[in-house]
């Protein structure tokens, strides 16, 4: 298989998939999907003769993103995915809980995503400050 790449399209897929292997594999300690990282490692490795060698770096024999990559902005991007999903999350299943649906699906989600959208728009305003735990309970 051949696929042609601007210099600007593949810096975007050198992203892609970084972004993807992080998702897949950051939290995953040695159970990692290897596949991945080789995959990965195969595209870094042509940085260098696609005119952009200062992304990746040579590692026990191994190639990586180099720490110019990584400190290039590619981790605010996923941290801002992550605050995204992480409030999503958040309000569904408070929605959920303030309406008793943990076990089941509504049969019409108009009051829940009503829920979940008062959920967001306080966080949008207050952040996390908005929540409290009563840990008497």
């Amino acid at each position: 298989m051949q696929i042609e790449l601007t210099e600007k399209e593949f810096r975007r897929l050198l992203d892609l998939v970084y972004i993807g292997n992080w998702i897949l594999n950051s939290t995953r300690g040695d159970d990692r999907f290897e596949d991945y990282d080789l995959l990965q490692e195969k595209l870094f490795a042509l940085s260098s003769g696609a005119g952009m060698p200062s992304l990746a770096q040579r590692w026990h024999g191994h190639i990586f993103p180099s720490k110019a990559y990584e400190e290039g902005g590619i981790h605010e991007a996923i941290a801002d995915y992550e605050d995204a999903v992480f409030f999503d999350i958040l309000a569904e299943e408070l929605a959920r809980r303030d309406l008793g649906l943990e076990d089941h699906e509504p049969e019409d989600y108009t009051e829940l995503t009503a829920r979940m959208d008062e959920y967001l728009d306080e966080f949008d305003r207050s952040g996390l400050s908005a929540i409290h735990m009563d840990l008497d309970e």
